[in-house]
């Protein structure tokens, strides 16, 4: 079975629902994995996207912050949620498909700007969320799984439009990559996106400060795909989805997708 699944950072699925309406009836994804809601549960505008035939929901929400929701035209099970660093965030949630591959979809705290875990507690949230995410990995080695999500780090050197200068801010720094690349070890994670796409600059947020987005191109990778070794081989295909960052009222964010013989 083929199935093809987006991961988007929609920064407000209330506010900018017209927009996700437009990628469902344009790309037609199997799975849709949103990040940043920033919506409770109860007031998602499920309606539309049920009409489009996405009618299995598994979310998790708060009120202005945070939230991550799935939404499916296949049958698709709550596999549960964890809450790192006990915070309470509606920062992952994981469903599983009827054949048991499980899709987890992330949200990983921004860091604020200054990378300093001493003097900044953003920071200091987003390294521990990342080492329990590497301690969950090395627990319980992640089989049949793929995990998606605004990781809001950008690891490689041509993840970002000048590695030079970004190595000090906030989502490119070294230390950000190391924990990153630990936890991705530590689950055996394929990174599905660059697996297809090894090389060139590719990117899939821009900032909403630039005048001109697209010709400025000052991006970076933040949004990912990753598949356990059982199933990455199984993997047909990767895209960034660059037009969606200029559409009506965007998102910061591109939509990942990704394509699996499951």
């Amino acid at each position: 079975m083929t199935v093809t699944i987006c991961t988007w950072n929609i920064n407000s699925v209330r506010l900018r629902e017209p927009i996700v309406r437009r990628l469902l009836e344009e790309e037609a994804p199997d799975v849709l994995c949103l990040q940043e809601t920033k919506s409770p549960v109860e007031k998602l505008p499920l309606e539309g996207f049920a009409a489009l035939g996405y009618t299995h929901v598994i979310a998790r929400g708060q009120k202005g912050y945070n939230g991550v929701a799935i939404l499916s035209r296949l049958p698709m099970e709550d596999a549960g949620q964890r809450d790192f660093c006990t915070k309470g965030d509606a920062r992952h949630v994981a469903g599983r498909l009827a054949d048991g591959t499980t899709i987890h979809n992330y949200y990983i705290p921004a860091g604020g700007d200054e990378p300093d875990p001493l003097v900044n507690p953003k920071f200091e949230h987003k390294l521990a969320f990342l080492t329990e995410m590497r301690a969950w990995f090395t627990a319980e080695p992640p089989q049949r799984s793929i995990l998606v999500g605004d990781l809001n780090i950008a690891p490689r050197e041509d993840d970002v439009w000048s590695h030079k200068a970004l190595l000090k801010v906030v989502s490119h720094t070294p230390i950000e990559v190391e924990h990153l690349t630990a936890a991705q070890e530590a689950g055996n994670w394929v990174d599905v996106t660059r697996q297809h796409i090894p090389e060139g600059q590719l990117y899939s947020w821009w900032s909403y400060r630039a005048r001109d987005w697209d010709a400025a191109d000052k991006g970076r990778r933040l949004d990912h795909v990753w598949a356990t070794p059982d199933i990455a081989p199984a993997s047909s295909g990767s895209r960034i989805l660059r037009d969606c960052r200029g559409w009506t009222q965007p998102s910061d964010h591109a939509p990942v997708f990704a394509t699996f013989e499951l």
